[in-house]
């Protein structure tokens, strides 16, 4: 009899910090995410909320550049200077040489790649 509490006091701690290491995990998780928003208001304030819209417009043969700052994507026109649009992508979620990339200006032939690539990594 004594065996079989034993077993069932070994269970129940198990079970214990089963739970216990799901809600760290979860907590983890919103905190992270609450960061993420944080830094994301955070940049689209820097940008004047200009997070979508910019002075920019693109001609179907123009190129883009695709630079970091503060943390994010931008992405610029062929003349690297004019904002075509800030995103909410972020640098750091990138595989480590397209980060090398950015930082040194990815280039983007055109609007339908642009596209394509800010859909593949968006979230």
């Amino acid at each position: 009899m004594n065996k079989k509490y034993s077993i069932g006091f070994i269970l129940l701690l198990l079970t214990v910090l089963v739970l216990i290491s799901g809600a760290y995990e979860f907590s983890y998780d919103m905190a992270k995410e609450k960061a993420r928003e944080e830094k994301l208001t955070d940049y689209q304030n820097q940008t004047d909320g200009n997070s979508l819209e910019t002075d920019g417009t693109a001609k179907k043969a123009d190129c883009f550049y695709l630079f970091e700052e503060h943390g994010f994507i931008t992405v610029y026109l062929s003349d690297k200077e004019t904002v075509f649009e800030y995103t909410s992508i972020e640098v750091n979620d990138l595989p480590d040489e397209l980060i090398t990339e950015i930082q040194n200006g990815k280039y983007v032939k055109d609007v339908d790649e642009l596209y394509n690539f800010l859909e593949t990594y968006s979230s």
